[in-house]
């Protein structure tokens, strides 16, 4: 899928989602030491810059040998992982720490979990909207730092955010 949006759109950096690496990394590892080794990867996905990422990633490995099976995806995806190095801290933390649409699908699964059969797709469709504005209502906390972040992706971004 990746060659294939890279194909068509060649300028485009790919970024796959960190919060589901790290469940995948922890998926396997005991209940006793998910603490310890959760806050060494921290390590990897809030390093400063990517050489320093890459470092505390072979620390790790040799650290947590016993589970460096579950620490080799990272090395694999690393060039689709560690694309958001080229943002600064604050836009680093909003692209691994905003579950949006997972916290929209939660809701939207919380919704139709109850109602196994629709009677046509149009019904179910009705159901997500009105969902969707309920939702939509309490989308109402800011994010923080979004002033910084708007001017970082205006000159990043020039053609596509203008600032007036």
């Amino acid at each position: 899928m990746d060659s294939l949006i890279k194909a068509t759109y060649p300028k485009t950096e790919i970024q796959q989602c960190i919060i589901h690496q790290i469940r995948n990394t922890i998926k396997y590892i005991p209940h006793r030491y998910k603490k310890k080794f959760c806050e060494d990867l921290k390590a990897i996905y809030c390093a400063p810059d990517e050489k320093t990422a890459k470092e505390a990633l072979e620390k790790m490995i040799e650290k947590w040998n016993n589970y460096a099976i579950y620490l080799m995806s990272w090395k694999r995806k690393w060039a689709e992982l560690s694309t958001f190095f080229i943002y600064s801290p604050e836009i680093r933390k909003i692209i691994y720490t905003t579950n949006a649409i997972e916290g929209l699908n939660r809701q939207f699964r919380k919704v139709t979990k109850t109602t196994t059969i629709f009677p046509h797709d149009e019904s179910l469709m009705k159901l997500l909207w009105l969902a969707q504005k309920d939702i939509t209502r309490k989308w109402t906390i800011p994010i923080p730092n979004w002033g910084i972040m708007l001017a970082q992706f205006s000159i990043m971004f020039p053609k596509r955010i203008k600032i007036d």
